[in-house]
């Protein structure tokens, strides 16, 4: 069964309460179909803001598929379940091709990061159509190849405003599309845990000297897949930090309604 956002259950029990892992705030939440060039069908979601005020747009990439990377990869669920209101800022996730989650299996097959530019078109043009403003791609570790590789070609180039990398291993993005970066010249964020598995801020910032616009944040104690609130917390600081352009301190509180995912039966 896809799950319906709609089933949420929000309650207030008129105490503030404690922004915790599983805690959804209030958004818009909308199941949504991307159509791909080559003819395939994205399934994902988009949560805005309740107030319908959209200050920033992330356009998420998510990790490898073959290795367990789908669009409720834990930072970016929890985005979507936070930044719509502690932030204003919308949060588009989707399977890419061949990718399933709770919310469906998207057409296709994976293909290695190649078929894949066409996801990321599709993603993009869909926030242009829905004319979401001051869009920014966020990749994470696979995620992190398609942006570098297709965020900094048209027709993206000329539809977002930058990007932000979390734990890039550069294993599919190589020298050129770094130098296709440097060109475009437009913002990028990396961050970068102290123990990846694959690139460690030193080497990081050997490779990412390339890109005189990058900014890199080597966060310490993290690990590639961010685990723990701690982390996910501070990536998400980042985050949304880079596209409002101001230091941003998420609350780690909440006064109002608040829902949790219902128990699998």
């Amino acid at each position: 069964m896809v799950f319906d956002p709609a089933t949420l259950a929000f309650v207030d029990t008129g105490a503030p309460a404690a922004v915790r892992a599983a805690t959804i705030l209030p958004a818009v939440r909308e199941n949504i179909e991307l159509t791909t060039a080559d003819g395939l069908t994205l399934v994902g979601e988009l949560a805005l803001p309740a107030d319908g005020v959209v200050r920033a747009t992330l356009i998420t990439l998510h990790p490898l598929p073959t290795h367990g990377g789908f669009m409720d990869s834990h930072v970016y669920k929890k985005a979507s379940y936070r930044l719509p209101a502690l932030a204003g800022i919308a949060v588009l996730r989707f399977n890419t091709r061949g990718t399933a989650s709770p919310r469906g299996t998207s057409g296709g097959a994976f293909d290695e990061g190649l078929g894949e530019r066409l996801d990321v078109d599709a993603a993009v043009q869909f926030a242009v159509d829905r004319r979401l403003p001051n869009r920014w791609l966020v990749g994470w570790s696979f995620g992190t190849e398609l942006v570098l590789k297709y965020g900094a070609v048209q027709p993206v180039a000329g539809q977002v405003e930058g990007a932000v990398l979390l734990s890039p291993p550069l294993h599919r993005a190589v020298d050129t599309d770094l130098a296709a970066w440097a060109a475009y010249g437009k913002p990028l964020t990396v961050l970068v845990p102290e123990f990846d598995d694959y690139l460690q801020p030193p080497a990081a910032r050997e490779r990412f000297a390339a890109v005189p616009q990058a900014r890199l944040v080597a966060v310490a104690g993290a690990k590639h897949l961010w685990v723990g609130e701690k982390y996910a917390a501070r990536a998400l600081n980042e985050i949304a930090s880079t596209v409002l352009g101001v230091a941003v301190e998420l609350p780690t509180e909440w006064q109002g309604p608040v829902a949790a995912l219902p128990a699998t039966p």
